[in-house]
């Protein structure tokens, strides 16, 4: 039987805000196409929906025949078999509503994997300026909230539907052969029951909307906070007592919510008991009438007032469908929304693989601007722009994606195979981007970047980067094991393979004093390690994939002095016969690099070993005289 709360549930809940809404042609498709593979369990689950609707029905019809044939003529025999029947038909009806659940919960678990599944990959496919753009909270959302909104109202509405359209259909049926008067007159109460519940789920239907509001702003605030850098921030601005204020405004405002709620959901429930026991004293009233002048049997009168309470709640579910069908279409087309946003640096269909590569670097009249955000994407995933102040998650955003115009201008440039490069300019000069675009993390605008005479963008992304290691300014942790984050560059890396990196990293010291040595958790995003250790660390992750290509942005920029030329010394040993891309604002550090790029505003300005640069008293003179002037103290006792 439905149950109360499932009457509740459909009864005039909108929490999507559907009423009146539109939605996107060929989501009803999509939605259907995302079925077709558990139609067979669809068709299970709709058969035992009509078999249980069927076998309740059988007990209140036997009731009758006891009353009306065992029971005055003394026959036990009948009797036994009728109560026998009635049990099986119970056990029958238990055993199909198991088999009922087992079958939603297959198709419903299954839809939320092949969803999420879909969407993740989909996601973390999608280029760098991607995560720029949007938030993060926002993105897991849709992998979470929507995905399994998708799929309760999918199923929920589905279940909803045929099972109620499955009791109505058979139990007006049956109540139709018994007494078609009586049916008649348990219809007539149908609106004043409709009427004043419809207005309780108009309501419930805002407070439903205003408890998500401001459950989403609560989660909002606890993940900010509640992570190493939020709650850092906290403790140095010593704003607890602000914080506990302003988080308890916000629950109270959930709690008060769901005390109303609460409220109204019971007004809807006594409302609910209040017409049915209306409804059957009015069907006994006259069905007694209708009794004692012969026209009807008591038997009958008792079906009939067993059956009348399944037609109530069937009948207010089923008007409020399409707000459930809309509820559910609006929560794929959130997920569609994601899976539609197109990815520019996908792979080609004819792209080829990259395989044995020697490291020989080709930059021709490369031009680029980093693309302007989509708009209509933000207000799908946030909003604005994510700053990385506010997607700390994410790697730090090149300065360049922050200004108009281009951030590369036909920048040309050959990096033989072996040879270390470095790339020199001020601030916002264009060193990061140059070096995402050799990874492909974006596509350049005009001209081309090519690895040993293959233009990245005819090769697959996955072979590329393969080739590719990179140390960042500020490397990323998994919240693991160091093996794991090592591991992560090369799952198969043998414990002998994983203490040579660490050994040539200068890391392995430090792995050998911990207490569980190798299973140490680093914490979120290695926050139980210092800011030299995950440099170290991820120079040793890097070394464990052996790439042809090495590109190291700002490698060593958390290292003290000592620990410095330890890496320094060791990256010039593992370095050797790979292609090495070096960005450093400390200039002291590529004075030895086969060649030096120099950018201004996105142009190449200069090129040549240091020697030759400080003679040519350019840029990178001018560079070096003030940039390593102000280095050499930090050297100093």
């Amino acid at each position: 039987m439905q149950s109360m709360a499932s009457a509740h549930g459909a009864m005039g809940h909108d929490p999507a805000g559907v009423e009146g809404r539109h939605i996107a042609p060929g989501t009803v498709r999509r939605a259907a196409a995302l079925a077709r593979p558990y139609r067979a369990m669809l068709a299970g689950f709709m058969i035992a929906q009509l078999l249980g609707a069927l076998a309740f029905l059988v007990p209140p019809i036997l009731f009758g025949r006891i009353i009306d044939e065992a029971i005055p003529s003394g026959d036990r025999r009948l009797l036994n078999v009728l109560a026998a029947i009635i049990v099986a038909a119970a056990f029958l009806e238990a055993g199909l509503s198991f088999i009922e659940r087992w079958w939603s919960a297959r198709i419903g678990e299954g839809l939320i994997f092949d969803l999420r599944v879909s969407l993740y990959d989909h996601v973390q496919r999608m280029p760098v300026a991607f995560f720029t753009h949007v938030q993060t909270g926002s993105l897991i959302s849709r992998m979470n909230n929507d995905v399994i909104g998708a799929q309760r109202a999918f199923t929920g509405t589905l279940s909803s539907v045929v099972s109620n359209t499955i009791v109505l259909a058979t139990t007006l049926v049956a109540m139709l052969a018994l007494e078609w008067r009586l049916t008649l007159l348990a219809l007539v109460l149908l609106p004043v029951f409709i009427a004043p519940t419809k207005r309780v789920g108009r309501r419930l239907q805002a407070l439903t909307r205003q408890g998500m509001e401001h459950n989403a702003a609560m989660n909002s605030v606890m993940t900010e906070r509640l992570n190493v850098a939020g709650a850092l921030l906290v403790k140095l601005f010593g704003r607890h007592d602000v914080e506990r204020a302003g988080f308890s405004r916000t629950a109270r405002t959930v709690r008060d919510i769901g005390v109303r709620s609460a409220l109204y959901g019971r007004a809807f429930f006594i409302g609910l008991s209040l017409v049915g026991a209306i409804g059957a004293a009015m069907l006994y009233w006259m069905g007694a009438h209708l009794v004692i002048s012969g026209a009807l049997s008591v038997g009958t009168l008792v079906a009939m007032g067993l059956m009348v309470v399944r037609i109530y709640m069937p009948l207010t579910s089923l008007t409020n469908a399409r707000v459930d069908v809309m509820t559910a279409l609006v929560s794929f087309e959130r997920v569609f929304a994601v899976q539609d946003l197109p990815n520019p640096i996908a792979d080609r269909s004819d792209a080829a693989e990259l395989d044995a590569v020697d490291g020989r670097i080709e930059l021709h009249d490369v031009t680029f601007a980093y693309p302007p955000a989509d708009t209509e994407m933000l207000l799908e995933l946030g909003g604005a722009p994510a700053t990385p102040q506010q997607n700390s998650g994410a790697p730090a955003t090149p300065a360049g994606e922050r200004s108009a115009g281009p951030v590369l201008d036909q920048v040309s440039a050959v990096i033989e195979p072996g040879q270390t490069v470095a790339l020199v300019g001020p601030s916002g000069a264009g060193k990061t981007t140059l070096a995402a675009l050799i990874a492909r993390l974006y596509d350049v605008d005009s001209g081309s970047v090519s690895i040993d005479g293959h233009d990245v963008r005819e090769v697959t992304t996955a072979s590329l980067r393969s080739h590719i290691g990179v140390v960042s300014q500020d490397p990323h942790l998994f919240h693991d094991t160091i093996a794991a984050n090592l591991r992560y560059a090369r799952p198969g890396a043998t414990d002998d393979e994983l203490d040579e990196a660490c050994r040539a990293a200068h890391i392995d010291e430090l792995i050998e004093s911990l207490p569980d040595g190798w299973n140490t958790v680093v914490g979120e995003r290695g926050y139980r390690l210092s800011g030299g250790e995950k440099q170290r660390l991820a120079i040793a992750r890097v070394l464990l994939k052996r790439p042809a290509i090495v590109v190291l942005d700002e490698a060593t920029s958390h290292l003290d002095s000592e620990n410095e030329a330890l890496v320094q010394s060791a990256l010039g040993t593992a370095l050797a016969g790979r292609t090495a891309l070096v960005i450093a604002h400390r200039l002291s550090t590529i004075t030895d690099a086969d060649q030096i790029l120099v950018l201004d505003h996105g142009r190449l300005v200069e090129r040549g070993r240091h020697l030759d640069l400080l003679a040519a008293d350019g840029l990178y003179a001018d560079l070096y005289r003030t940039l390593v002037g102000t280095e050499e103290p930090a050297g100093v006792p």
